[in-house]
Formats: structure tokens, C-alpha cells, sequence
């Protein structure tokens, strides 16, 4: 059977940008039933940004709720935490002995922070840069890895660590034999990015964001904050430009879009759209709120959640790890 995993970021909790752009899709996937699908919170690459064991607590309980609220079949997907499966941190070091420096060096993420630092003449090019960082993309590899994953939905940002993983596995296998599979990457180039408040792309590095699960009074002043044109109520509009609806448009039913396309073609009041687009994201999202919020008040079930998924995770990442240890010569003496 095919087996697809998907990492799931615990750096805070997620906006109507990740929901729109990831989340859905895969609780959508979550209930096919064709084939393996391993769901997990990457809460050991948390700790690469953030060094705040406060934050990266809550951000954990918050994503975890937030996939559930929203439907994540777990009888059907095996959803655990990063941090539970003790053999993925064993695999990363086995992995980091066979992956060259080169590779590590080429890594978006590590030249992004090199240039930054080169910005300043004075500064070491290396500066602030920490071993997580810069080792980050061996550690998703051993995420991938271990499952023997062969589809792995990501978004475009994330092909080249896909490819690092093909990399390090391809050279394992040449070095110990043929024992990983080499993963590919599943991007879907329809998934929607949404604009935020300012009408850049909604990011929370940019402060622009719309938390998914933001109470009712508070989600209502956030979308009266959208900007937006100066053009008066009665002329036509152009909603392909237009912030608010682009959010209405990926929430809306087909025929309630050509609606809203129609009124502004008539021409429609900014004041009005605003409403409207609150009306529809908070019927939309009302019901998965309460059950978010719920289910904050209850830790102790989403860690038996994820203990259980853990067990079955570990059904597959146990066996296997005594298998890659036996490939390099690990084993017990006399064996």
C-alpha cells in the first residue's frame, strides 16, 4: 500500500492561510482510505526557532486541537508526535554520518541566514546560525525515512528538503544496501494562498494573519481591519484584486462565489462585503471553534491521542530501526 506522510509545524496556531492552504486538503486526505497515511506534529523541529518551552507547550496542544476540531480521521491515519518515536532522533544521527556537508550548505534556510549576515561586513557569516538550523533538513529526512514514505504532500518552499532526502537515502543505499525509499514530492499547485490584512501574503512573520479559531467579536474587527480601495459603494469592483473576496472565494460554495462576483460587478459597499465575509467564516468555522476550544480544556485526551498513535507509529519505526542498525554494524556481539 502506498504510504504518504504529513509534518504538521507547532510554531503557534494556525491562520485561515494554513487552513486554506494545507489544513483542509489534508483532512480531506485524512479518509482516503487507499492508502497509509502517517499524520505527526513536528514538535522536535519547533525548537529550531523557538526557545521559549512556554510557547512551544501551548503551540503543541493548540495544532494538536486544531487538526482534531477540524476532523482529522484518526482511526484511519496513525497521528502521533515527533518526540515519541525515540528511534527518529537515532535515525537522524545514522543519516548525519552518510550526508555530506556540501548538501547541508546548499539549504535554503542556512543561505537565506549566511546573506543576512554577509549584509554586514563586520558580521561572522555563521552568526546565530545554530547546528539545528543547519541540520534541520537531516531530521525531516529521518521524519520521511523511517515511515518509508513514498508521497509527501509539501508546499514549494519545502521540494528542495524533499530532494535532500532523496539525496541522503540514495547514499545510505548505495553505502548499506537497498533499505530506504526514495520519497517524492506531492505539490498541489491549486492549494489557494490567501492575502492577509495588509495584502501581503498572510503570514505570521509579516503580523497580517487571521488566527483560525479567533472568538466571534474578535474575527468580526479583524475583517473590518482588511484593507481595501477607496472606490464608493456604487461602482463596480474587481473582485480578482480584492482581498476580501479571495477569502470569501475560498470558503464559498461555487454558485455563492458567482454571486458575490455579480454584486460586484453591480458594485457593492466595502462595509457590506466585510459582513458578509464574516458571516460565511464564522458559519464555516462556528462549530469546529467550540470543539477547538473544548478540546483545550482537555490535554489529557489529546495525549492519549497521541500516545496511541504513537504505539502504532512504533510498530513500524522499532523493527525498522533494528534493521538500519544491523545494516551499519550495530548489533550485538557475538551476533
Amino acid at each position: 500500500m502506498e504510504i504518504t506522510l504529513t509534518g504538521i509545524t507547532t510554531t503557534g496556531a494556525p491562520h485561515l492561510g494554513n487552513y486554506v492552504g494545507a489544513i483542509q486538503p489534508a483532512i480531506a486526505a485524512s479518509r482516503r482510505t487507499d492508502v497509509q497515511s502517517f499524520y505527526f506534529l513536528a514538535d522536535y523541529h519547533a525548537l529550531v526557532k523557538c526557545q521559549d518551552p512556554a510557547l512551544v507547550h501551548r503551540s503543541r496542544l493548540e495544532v494538536a486541537a486544531t487538526w482534531l476540531a477540524l476532523g482529522l480521521d484518526i482511526d484511519n491515519v496513525i497521528f502521533y508526535a515527533q518526540t515519541d518515536i525515540p528511534e527518529i532522533l537515532e535515525l537522524t544521527w545514522i543519516i548525519t554520518c552518510v550526508t555530506a556537508k556540501g548538501l547541508m550548505n546548499r539549504a535554503h534556510a542556512y543561505k537565506a541566514a549566511v546573506a543576512e549576515n554577509l549584509a554586514d561586513p563586520n558580521n561572522d557569516p555563521d552568526k546565530a546560525v545554530t547546528m539545528g538550523l543547519f541540520s534541520y533538513p537531516i531530521l525531516m529526512a529521518a521524519d520521511i525515512l523511517m515511515f518509508k514514505a513514498h508521497k509527501i504532500p509539501v508546499g514549494k518552499d519545502q521540494v528542495q528538503h524533499l530532494e535532500m532526502a532523496r539525496d541522503i537515502a540514495a547514499r545510505f543505499n548505495y553505502l548499506y544496501g537497498e533499505h530506504f525509499v526514495l520519497p517524492e514530492a506531492v505539490v498541489d499547485e491549486k492549494n489557494a494562498v490567501l492575502v492577509g490584512l495588509d495584502g501581503r501574503k498572510m503570514s505570521k512573520s509579516y503580523g497580517n494573519t487571521i488566527p483560525l479559531f479567533e472568538p466571534e467579536k474578535s474575527l468580526r474587527k479583524l475583517i473590518m481591519r482588511i484593507k481595501t480601495n477607496s472606490l464608493p459603494p456604487e461602482a463596480p469592483k474587481d473582485p480578482e484584486t480584492c482581498t476580501l473576496f479571495q477569502i470569501y472565494h475560498a470558503f464559498a460554495a461555487t454558485e455563492e462565489s458567482a454571486a458575490i462576483r455579480e454584486r460586484y460587478a453591480q458594485g457593492i459597499g466595502w462595509g457590506e462585503m466585510k459582513q458578509i465575509l464574516f458571516e460565511r467564516l464564522n458559519a464555516e468555522l462556528s462549530e469546529p471553534r467550540q470543539r477547538y476550544y473544548a478540546l483545550l480544556e482537555q490535554p489529557g485526551y489529546i495525549e492519549q491521542i497521541l500516545k496511541k498513535g504513537a504505539a502504532r507509529a512504533r510498530e513500524y519505526s522499532a523493527p525498522f530501526l533494528q534493521e538500519l542498525r544491523r545494516a551499519v554494524g550495530i548489533q550485538p556481539l557475538g551476533a
